[in-house]
Parts: structure tokens; sequence; C-alpha cells
């Protein structure tokens, strides 16, 4: 008989998980009696969508370190954040990244070493800077975005609109664009393409493999949908093609990664072949898909549950011009708060950043953590700690209101320390510039085109509990509203 979680057989178990036990580098820390010997109950976690969860009563039990399993640490300690996730730091990225991606190289997201990820990050950045993006791309974002509010309000006055399929869908519209150089058509149809559905479940059947291995076997299952999730790269390789076309014509809108290409020929650094092209075309729409369509979705709820908010903020939108651009967002004070407050309970990446301890071991929170092992930090803990936020729980805009250049101390310095909804360090989002344009674009319409909306009945706080496969999402995955009386 063979036991699955640790792998060992019935007849030596007992003196297995001893040695285990006895041996393992963390066994010192705080943490629950069996992740001393196995990493079963954390890997049950991740596979039902609970590791944030788990984690996070784990430190309300236990304290700022805790043991996870044999080899992995969990850190809720500011400081230990810090310094595990300061500019040139020694803690790499864990090989869970490299695991994750089952394509011919690594990208931007996956890269562990620093020396290849830096030079890539910089050519990548400059193609996502707020400057750029203003100049080449905000009259696609600021039309999808209006596209589709427009469509959510023609479903609203029917009957209902989901807004989670269609923040999802300008999500997916406006980064499929970037990274391809033309539009997919996705708000115009109301759904999501075969290479936008084959991405998205190849990236939750490369997350499942990663926790279980033993998986892989259902590569050979033949049911299309299997097929999608464990054996679609070849069709997305093929499909992002595209991606390398666009960005090598030089006509037209090209996409972001002609100026990418250019760049790297220019300067003859971070050199960019035609299968880096494909791989971070596909990265730009896994990152910037369901991160901003769940963090909207989360927005809408959250707003449309305090009736006072949602005038408010209706009412400081009402003061834009007809033709207002993303410099007239920037300074409402209360539309921009309600997006960090979203971000901070609602973003959609809260889980776990997993780095490893560099050579001769760390000091973190007091304890000593031996080289080699895993710690992880996540945002989910850091941003409802009450040592850092005042009524952490509490869905309050008003704690961001202040936090611009006039009055740069609205916020403690933990709080700005700790607030990391897109990443933290020089492995952070390289594409949050695109992200505040697109929720600031249609938060804007939103509450200017659909006054006075509503949530739907179907849609409640049970509908709209946290699932969490690496990033998170409603349970129901929808979220209705409706503009009938």
């Amino acid at each position: 008989m063979t036991i699955p979680f640790i792998g060992l057989t019935s007849s030596c178990l007992p003196h297995q998980i001893l040695y285990i036990a006895s041996t393992a580098s963390t066994r010192h820390l705080p943490g629950p009696w069996y992740s001393r010997f196995t990493h079963y109950r954390l890997k049950k976690a991740v596979v039902s969508g609970q590791r944030v969860f788990y984690i996070d009563s784990l430190h309300k039990k236990y304290g700022p370190i805790v043991r996870l399993s044999p080899h992995e640490v969990a850190i809720a300690d500011l400081e230990s954040f810090k310094e595990i996730h300061k500019i040139g730091t020694k803690y790499l990225k864990d090989g869970w990244y490299e695991r994750l991606a089952n394509f011919p190289k690594r990208g931007i997201f996956t890269m562990v070493d620093p020396r290849e990820h830096g030079p890539r990050r910089k050519l990548l950045s400059r193609s996502f800077s707020r400057s750029y993006l203003v100049e080449n791309w905000e009259h696609i974002v600021r039309a999808k975005a209006q596209l589709a509010v427009s469509k959510i309000k023609t479903a609203a006055l029917s009957h209902v609109a989901d807004v989670y399929n269609w923040w999802m869908l300008l999500a997916s519209d406006v980064t499929a664009h970037l990274a391809f150089g033309e539009p997919f058509g996705m708000l115009e149809v109301g759904h999501a393409n075969q290479f936008m559905r084959v991405l998205k479940a190849l990236t939750m059947g490369a997350g499942i493999m990663v926790e279980m291995p033993l998986l892989r076997i259902l590569r050979f299952v033949p049911i299309t949908r299997v097929q999608e999730m464990f054996n679609g790269n070849e069709y997305l390789l093929k499909g992002a093609d595209r991606a390398v076309e666009m960005a090598r014509s030089r006509t037209g809108e090209a996409n972001v990664f002609a100026k990418v290409i250019e760049d790297s020929e220019k300067e003859g650094e971070g050199h960019i072949d035609d299968m880096d092209v494909r791989i971070e075309a596909m990265n730009v729409i896994i990152a910037g898909t369901d991160t901003t369509g769940v963090t909207l979705t989360y927005l809408t709820w959250a707003v449309l549950q305090r009736p006072e908010l949602q005038a408010a903020l209706e009412a400081e939108i009402a003061t834009l011009p007809d033709n207002f651009k993303e410099n007239d967002l920037i300074p409402l004070p209360l539309l921009n708060a309600v997006i960090e407050e979203t971000l901070r309970l609602y973003g959609a990446a809260p889980s776990s950043l997993p780095r490893v301890v560099p050579q001769g071991g760390a000091k973190l929170g007091g304890h000593y953590i031996p080289q080699g092992t895993t710690v992880c930090t996540q945002a989910y803990t850091f941003h409802r700690d009450p040592n850092i936020w005042n009524d952490p729980l509490a869905f309050n805009p008003q704690r961001w209101i202040g936090t611009n250049e006039a009055t740069p101390e609205a916020l403690t310095p933990d709080a700005k320390t700790a607030f990391h909804p897109f990443g933290a360090g020089a492995r952070s989002c390289v594409g949050v510039h695109l992200a505040r344009m697109e929720m600031r674009y249609a938060v804007a319409f939103f509450f200017r085109e659909c006054k006075g909306i509503k949530l739907g009945p179907r849609t409640t706080p049970e509908t709209m509990e946290f699932e969490n496969f690496f990033l998170i999402a409603p349970k129901a995955h929808r979220c209705e509203v409706t503009l009938r009386p």
C-alpha cells in the first residue's frame, strides 16, 4: 500500500514519519504538529481553493512565523517581509514558478535568476510605462471600457447583467489587443473566444499539476475540456504566432512587443526572439485578465452594498467632462480611494509569494530559518492585520482619502509597506499602470452611465464568497446587477 501524500509504504511508514519529523529543518518553528512530517494538509487547502484562509488561520493561532510543512514556512512579520522582498534581495523565487509553466522557455513570471529576469523586465517595463500607455493605448482602453458598460447597461435595463462576465471580457479584450495588436472582439459577442478559454483552462491545469504531479496523466484523456486544461500548449503557441507577426510587421497599431523588439535590437540587451514574444504575450493576457476582472467585480459588489457610498461616487463622477481622460480621473479622491480599498480587501492575487532562504540561513521574526527553506508571504494576511490597519475587515475608502503628494501621511508607513496587491519588490507586476487605467475608466463609466444600479436578487454574500486557486473569484462565478425597479 502506498501512502500518496508522503510517498511511503505502510511497512516503513512509522519509522519514516519519525525520521522526517526529527530531522525536518523547520521542526523548531511554531506550527501544527502534522506539518513536521507532511505537506498533505497544505496541499488539501490548495486543491480545495482554501490556501489563503488556511494559512491565515494558522497565523492567528501560531503567530507571524508558522511552519506549513517540513520545508515551507509562512511569514506575516512586516520587517521580515521587507527583508525578503527588498530590491536586490537574495531571496529568489521558489522553483514552484518554473514548474508552473509548461512552455518551451521561461517568461518574466517564471524566471528565477535575477540576471535573466532583470533585462527582460527592463524591456517590458518601457512598453507598460504610464507615459507609453497614455500615448499609444489609452484610446483603446477607454473605448473598451465604454463598450463594456454599454453592454452592462443594456442587459441591466432588460433584466440582469452579470458584471463578472463583462469585466472579465473587458480585461481579456484589453490585454489581448495589446499583446496581439488586434481586437479579439469578445465584448461585441459577449463571451470569450477559444484561445482565451484554452489559455485560462491551461493555466488552471498547470496550477493543479504543480501541486499534484501525478495528475499529469490526465493529458492522455481524450476529452476536449480535459485536453484544454492539461494539454493545450501546442494550440496556444500556434495561436500566439499572430503576436509575433504583428510585432514584426511594425504596421498599424502593431502591439506592445513591437517596441520591446525594437528596444532589444537597438540596445543589444535582453534579447527577445519569436518564442519569447509568444510566451510573454500569453503572460500578459494571463496576468491581466482575471486580476482586473475579479477586482472590478468585487468593487461593484462592495459599492452597491453601500447606498451612501454609491451616491457619493456617482456625484463625484458626474463632475467629469463628457470627453474625460485618465488625467481627469487621477485627481478624483473617492474614485481612487474605492479602487485602493477594493485592492486591499478584494485584490485578485492575495496568495503566497514563495521565496527561498539564501545560503547561510536567516533570522526572520526572531526565528532562525535554514537555507533552502521556502518562505512565503501573502497579501491576504498583511491586508487584514489589525496591527497595521484600523478596523481591517471594514470596507472603508476614507482611509485612503488624501493619499497623494499633498498629504502623503494619510496612511502609516507600515500600511504603505504592507499594501502590495500587485506583488512586491523587483518582482511586482509590470502591468500595474495598465490595470489602474482600466479600473479607473471602468468605474467612471459604470457609475456615470448606470446611476442608481442595484445588485440582483441572486447575488448574495454566500455567492460572493472567495474561492482561492492562486487568484480569487466569487464561488458562484457571477455577480448580477439590475436597473429595473
